[in-house]
């Protein structure tokens, strides 16, 4: 099976801090790769290049085989990779279909097409089994686990192969956190590949496939989360420590 995507021996510097160095993960289509680490391991300068916020010292980015030349949000959105942040970046004034269309909103003539733009969202948010009680009140009046289906919905509407997710279930309750897991699961099941950074370690195993662990900048490596267990995978975190399976 074709990899969705591979980043390949990445390094960054900012002035005399070696961000990353020759870092190398991928992605596989429905599969769900864990970046764990602790804050300034890497990760989110990793997850930064490949969404176009950053662009790379060194190495390359292959999408579907081909390699992608990405250098900003346009280009990264072009390739079908979309980003939803711990912040979500959502309007919290306007409505859900507003939001969805955020930035690239349909028009009808020289005005906005509000019927038709509130009809393609509901048919995403119900492609994701998602039931809102409606569309048109403000995002902020929805509860954090609705949010972020609409941030996921935005995505998956602009055809995302590749989504990107930091910390999604951050200060979400569990019965929030599950709804999100069952997102997630959803996706997998389209063949989205998901890239999850998160703190959460039941998350991690209960939503991925494989995970990989930066530390200071460098891989430790990358496991199958089947393969492991959570305290191998703290090892990994905290020492660098390579657990058993990769010393076969």
């Amino acid at each position: 099976m074709q990899k969705l995507v591979e980043m390949q021996n990445i390094s960054k510097r900012f002035g005399g801090v070696q961000s990353l160095d020759d870092v190398s993960v991928d992605l596989m289509p429905g599969e769900v790769v864990g970046l764990l680490g602790h804050n300034g391991a890497g990760k989110s300068t990793l997850i930064k290049i490949l969404s176009g916020a950053y662009t790379a010292d060194s190495g390359k980015i292959l999408v579907n085989g081909q390699e992608a030349h990405i250098r900003s949000p346009k280009d990264a959105q072009r390739y079908g990779i979309e980003t939803i942040y711990q912040n979500l970046a959502l309007a919290d004034n306007l409505d859900v279909a507003a939001n969805i269309f955020l930035g690239r909103e349909l028009l009808k003539g020289p005005t906005l097409d509000e019927d038709h733009m509130e009809y393609e969202a509901r048919q995403v948010l119900d492609r994701l089994k998602v039931h809102l009680p409606t569309l048109k009140k403000p995002v902020l009046t929805f509860s954090g686990g609705q949010r972020q289906a609409i941030a996921i919905a935005r995505a998956i509407y602009f055809k995302a192969r590749v989504l990107i997710m930091d910390e999604p279930t951050a200060a979400l309750g569990p019965q929030e956190t599950r709804q999100v897991g069952e997102l997630i699961k959803a996706l997998k099941s389209e063949g989205v590949g998901i890239f999850l950074i998160s703190h959460d370690m039941h998350d991690v195993f209960d939503l991925s496939d494989r995970v990989s662990v930066m530390k200071n900048g460098k891989l430790v490596g990358t496991v199958r989360t089947q393969d492991v267990t959570q305290d191998e995978v703290l090892g990994m975190i905290i020492s660098g420590a390579k657990p058993a399976v990769m010393m076969r």
